[in-house]
């Protein structure tokens, strides 16, 4: 049975940092491209982060470039999103994606919500 499962949401100031997990089980990690999506109240789903399937090329939204970095720990089948100096903009639900070819997997999505 495939599982995404992410962890690492909550509440945060702004300016401070989360770290975002997502433990894979159930097919071959190392073979899928993860990425990182999020959507907001009342908007689409957008593509936040992406990493190849050995690490080796990574790719971000304009808007969190140079604050977010991508990661993976393939020995251990998870995604990781550390998430610096963050902003109010950047609340929203963080859904861990998997892809390989047709085979699309999804995470429940982990609230990070960014407020004074």
């Amino acid at each position: 049975q495939v599982q995404l499962v992410e962890s690492g949401g909550g509440l945060v100031q702004p300016g401070g940092s989360l770290r975002l997990s997502c433990a894979a089980s159930g097919f071959t990690f190392s073979n899928y491209i993860m990425s990182w999506h999020r959507q907001a109240p009342g908007k689409e789903r957008e593509l936040v982060a992406r990493i190849s399937s050995v690490g080796g090329s990574t790719n971000y939204a304009d808007s969190v470039k140079g604050r977010f970095t991508i990661s993976r720990d393939n020995a251990k089948n998870t995604v990781y999103l550390q998430m610096n100096s963050l902003k109010p903009e950047d609340t929203a639900v963080y859904y861990c994606n998997a892809v390989r070819g047709w085979r699309i997997h999804w995470g429940q999505g982990t609230q990070v919500t960014v407020s004074s």
